[in-house]
């Protein structure tokens, strides 16, 4: 693998042969060979985008090795299974929130890789708030859902067919309260109740630990956690209104 100069415009302007959706590019994703990368200027831990090829479609990867990510106080190693289990739960909510994301080996070592997928017009949350209220409101369910501690503004953005997409999701499903993101605008609002209906399959899924659906999920968390994830759910049905921030903690710096 070739790590060299950062190559934005390239990488940008693809070849992108999967869109990120549906059990193809889930495929592609597990399957595809890994091959050059660029490590990424913008990221704390070591992140690469590399070059994905199965058969005669192509694409591009983010690879997030555990031997590249900081030590943290709070979370323990491993934040490359964080990012795959966001991927399940957007998954078994039905939401399609998250690129296809899987454990792989690749030439730093086990980590997660996911679908590259570009921003439509350097998009971020600061950027569309206005104009895609509802689709920002399930993402910041999602992040309740999850316990997500770092939405920042760039880490959701519209595809290029203008679907929301949400990534950087190694800083989840703590079993304590983390929830730390720029997505404040719905506080004190009902959880609409098509969104709500989710949380609730979500719920009876849980509740059946031998489903193979929830299999996946056990997998990349750990017992605490889940049971923490089981309990979050619950208060959302019991209570279904969007949080207040606690303190200017809960927003993360720098926001973007």
């Amino acid at each position: 693998m070739l790590y060299q100069e950062f190559a934005q415009e390239y990488i940008t302007s693809g070849p992108h042969d999967f869109a990120p959706g549906g059990q193809e590019s889930e495929e592609f994703v597990r399957l595809a060979e890994i091959g050059n990368g660029w490590l990424h200027p913008q990221s704390s831990n070591y992140t690469f985008v590399v070059e994905l090829t199965h058969g005669q479609r192509r694409g591009f990867g983010m690879y997030k090795p555990q031997r590249g990510e900081a030590p943290l106080w709070d979370f323990p190693s491993g934040l490359y299974l964080r990012e795959c289990a966001a991927y399940e739960l957007s998954k078994l909510l039905g939401w399609e929130l998250v690129p296809p994301t899987a454990v792989r080996d690749g030439e730093a070592g086990v980590g997660s890789l996911q679908l590259f997928v570009a921003s439509s017009e350097e998009s971020n949350f600061f950027s569309i708030r206005e104009s895609h209220k509802s689709e920002l409101l399930r993402m910041a369910v999602f992040d309740m859902v999850a316990n997500n501690a770092d939405r920042k503004g760039g880490h959701c953005f519209l595809g290029p067919t203008g679907v929301l997409l949400g990534v950087d999701h190694g800083l989840t499903f703590h079993q304590e309260r983390k929830l730390r993101t720029v997505i404040w605008d719905f506080a004190g609002e009902r959880v609409p109740d098509g969104l709500l209906a989710d949380v609730q399959v979500l719920q009876g899924l849980l509740s059946t630990e031998d489903s193979p659906r929830i299999a996946v999920l056990m997998d990349l968390i750990n017992a605490p956690e889940l049971m923490a994830l089981r309990a979050r759910i619950d208060e959302i049905v019991t209570t279904p209104v969007m949080p207040h921030p606690y303190s200017r903690h809960d927003i993360p710096y720098p926001p973007l």
